[in-house]
């Protein structure tokens, strides 16, 4: 039903507390520029531009209310005055000064809105029915058409051949065969098939635009700027594209020229076949890979550099170089732009088979991502990386830019703006792939229990680029305690040579008694590190309390360090955690472990030999004459509960065995002893597969880190899965005669 809404009305229907004139500045425009589309979409129907599209969608940002809210108003409430008429032909009218059919308003806004897909559908639907029958006939879904083809032309799509395919595609949506589309068809197509709300405009981030992704930058060396070629100075400031390393003045920026990395195939003569993409200068190494003279970089904007294989020349080596890239040294991890092309320019055939394997509407979350198919070189294994630019302080940030260079920037997504859902959609089907988390161990902690949601068909193996604090799992994975700046290009080449390891995780159940004190919540339901009760909790938890309160005190790892110092000082002087045997009892396996004869203030589950960045409680272990597993396979089912002190003696901690090792500590004064190798290990308590504590006091306790104080409680530990973690290569030897080994 169509209702008529006068301009007038705009000033009304704005909420009635404003923070700045601002707001209801771009309330209104939001408004009048539909109202101006209004007026030129009555000879074409539902032909709105991207560009204006994007505009709106600004707008809308300011808006405080919700569309159905607003329909309400206008329906039976203060604002059914500005009501000016009730018809269900609204296209004719739509012309008439300061008018404007609601029905398509509320349409377009909910489009902006946001919301389930299945809404977005339905709407777009509801715009291009011109004659409201609830049936999309040849004409209406020739007008689909042609806004196809124009949000194409703004991607910037070859869009000679694909008006046939589109053609072709709207016939397939029409799965009953009667001619016409009806709104169940088009939900079922958009939410299976074809990627609807995306080919409509309504879905943007696909967009190659020309635009360069300038960050600026100190050179340390003398560069030159691609468009005036004058010096830009050594320590002087310019702006750096991250894409395609052109280099510019600040005020030269508005005037260079387009950025040339395309990340996806827009044409069919573009998918399979990779081409060199050269830019000039750039050439940071001084020699030519083709000639390997000098590229004297230092008198003027001289050489070619290729964006996909990161190729360095004379201009006059050019014509010897073939147009094909093969993407380099990184060419195992890299998804050229050749590998990633629109679905809808796959062949009929290929678009039949995907029916089967898409999600129904209930699964669905559509993205631009579901528009693209990714079809990788053979025999590579693409990577997805996972950047948390707050991690490591500014490092984060530095490596997420480097990895959008080095790799297709849709293979790097920003874990603070894209989190991590998209990534995996995106890679869902791609065979062969890896996973890169670049951050701390809460980071890979929350990748891992998302790839664990996420039911790949395949689950992908993880390795880690440590930029937190502890940084614990990195460690034991042998990818080291952090970050500092190493060549990515290497660890990239390293992580070809990684081999997989299927690190076990566990769930923790925490069953509170009833009391009247309340408990922190729980940070995880899953142990991927550690878990710990008492003195080495305390400690975590203050300084998690000091951090929170006062962040800028904790910007860099020594300062962190520092501050863990002194806590655990504070610790060892007032012992919050004496006597934590008389606060507890352990189950393991179902069978009680005596802590009677012992006086500890911290107990520690270890699912891997390090915590608290580089400590291993468990200690270094003195190797039997025999196999350890012909040791465990002698013991049988007992294997799986080991408290025997000399055979824990000999036991060597495995991430992947589907144990745990239970470790006491009798202070923090022990624990510093350990992590400054004065002292060997903590308490060796047991060896198990199940582990189980009673508590009947509020004590502090920790996971992977995140500590909380917790009241009295049942805490159940039991193995949950397996998760394949890619292990670095072994450090090269630094004897003298490593080369004898």
């Amino acid at each position: 039903m169509g209702l008529w809404l006068g301009r007038r009305a705009t000033d009304a229907i704005l909420p009635w507390k404003w923070r700045s004139r601002r707001q209801k500045y771009y309330y209104q425009a939001a408004f009048v520029a539909i109202l101006k589309e209004k007026r030129k979409m009555a000879k074409e129907r539902g032909l709105i531009s991207p560009n204006d599209f994007a505009q709106l969608q600004k707008y809308m940002e300011y808006s405080t209310k919700k569309v159905s809210d607003v329909l309400k108003l206008f329906e039976d409430g203060e604002m059914a005055e500005y009501v000016q008429g009730d018809t269900d032909h609204c296209l004719e009218e739509t012309v008439k000064k300061d008018l404007v059919c609601l029905s398509d308003v509320s349409c377009y806004f909910s489009l902006l809105e946001g919301g389930r897909p299945e809404d977005k559908l339905e709407f777009t639907f509801k715009l291009y029915d011109t004659d409201r029958n609830g049936i999309l006939d040849s004409s209406e879904v020739d007008k689909i058409i042609i806004q196809m083809m124009r949000v194409a032309e703004y991607l910037d799509w070859d869009v000679s051949e694909l008006r046939p395919i589109l053609q072709e595609m709207m016939k397939e949506i029409d799965y009953d065969g009667s001619g016409s589309v009806s709104l169940a068809e088009w939900l079922r197509a958009g939410a299976t098939t074809v990627p609807l709300l995306v080919l409509l405009g309504l879905e943007m981030t696909l967009k190659d635009n020309g635009q360069h992704m300038w960050r600026p930058k100190r050179f340390p060396r003398p560069v030159y700027c691609n468009l005036c070629e004058s010096s830009i100075g050594l320590g002087k400031q310019g702006l750096s594209c991250n894409l395609c390393k052109y280099i510019v003045h600040d005020h030269c920026a508005m005037k260079a020229l387009p950025c040339e990395v395309s990340t996806y195939a827009k044409s069919r003569k573009d998918i399979g076949v990779q081409s060199h993409v050269w830019v000039r200068g750039g050439c940071e190494s001084g020699r030519c890979d083709r000639c390997q003279k000098k590229i004297r970089i230092y008198h003027s904007l001289v050489g070619l550099h290729c964006v996909w294989c990161h190729l360095e020349i004379h201009d006059d080596c050019l014509q010897a170089m073939g147009p094909e890239c093969d993407c380099g040294l990184l060419r195992d991890h890299i998804l050229p732009p050749s590998s990633i092309y629109p679905s809808v320019l796959a062949s009929g055939q290929e678009r039949k088979s995907s029916k089967t394997s898409q999600k129904t509407m209930d699964d669905l979350n559509l993205s631009t991502f579901e528009a693209l198919r990714v079809d990788p070189v053979s025999n590579t294994h693409p990577l997805l990386v996972f950047v948390n630019p707050k991690s490591g302080g500014k490092q984060g940030e530095r490596v997420l830019w480097k990895f959008q260079y080095l790799l297709n920037p849709r293979q790097v997504f920003n874990l603070l703006k894209d989190g991590p859902e998209a990534g995996l959609r995106f890679f869902r089907e791609v065979p062969n792939f890896r996973v890169l988390v670049c951050g701390g161990d809460g980071t890979v902690g929350w990748i891992l229990e998302m790839i664990d949601k996420a039911n790949l068909p395949v689950v992908p193996p993880v390795a880690v680029l440590p930029l937190g604090t502890g940084n614990d799992l990195a460690r034991c994975l042998r990818w080291g305690g952090g970050y500092e700046g190493q060549n990515l290009g290497k660890i990239l080449k390293d992580l070809e040579m990684s081999k997989v390891v299927h690190m076990d995780r566990w769930s923790v159940e925490v069953i509170p008694q009833q009391t009247e004190e309340k408990s922190d919540p729980v940070p995880f339901q899953i142990i991927n590190n550690y878990f710990s009760i008492g003195v080495d909790a305390s400690i975590a938890h203050r300084f998690h309390i000091m951090r929170e309160k006062y962040p800028e005190k904790f910007n860099s790892r020594m300062k962190n360090k520092l501050w863990y110092f002194e806590f655990a000082t504070s610790e060892s002087i007032f012992s919050t955690c004496k006597k934590l045997e008389e606060s507890l009892t352990v189950e393991i396996c179902g069978k009680p472990l005596d802590l009677s004869n012992l006086s500890l203030e911290g107990i520690a589950v270890l699912n891997i030999p390090s915590t608290h960045g580089g400590s291993n409680l468990w200690g270094d272990t003195k190797r039997p004459h025999g196999d350890i597993q012909g040791i465990n396979q002698a013991l049988g089912a007992t294997a799986k509960v080991i408290t025997d002190p000399d055979i824990l003696k000999t036991c060597v901690p495995d991430l992947s065995d589907k144990r745990l090792e239970v470790v006491g500590l009798e202070g923090a004064i022990e624990m510093g002893q350990i992590y400054t190798k004065l002292k060997n290990a903590g308490h060796r308590l047991a060896k198990c597969s199940e582990i189980t504590f009673h508590t009947t006091k509020t004590l502090p306790m920790q996971i992977d880190g995140e500590p909380w104080m917790q009241t009295p409680c049942t805490i159940k530990i039991t193995h949950k899965n397996q998760m394949p973690m890619l292990v670095g290569p072994p450090p090269r030897s630094s004897n003298f005669f490593g080369f004898l080994c």
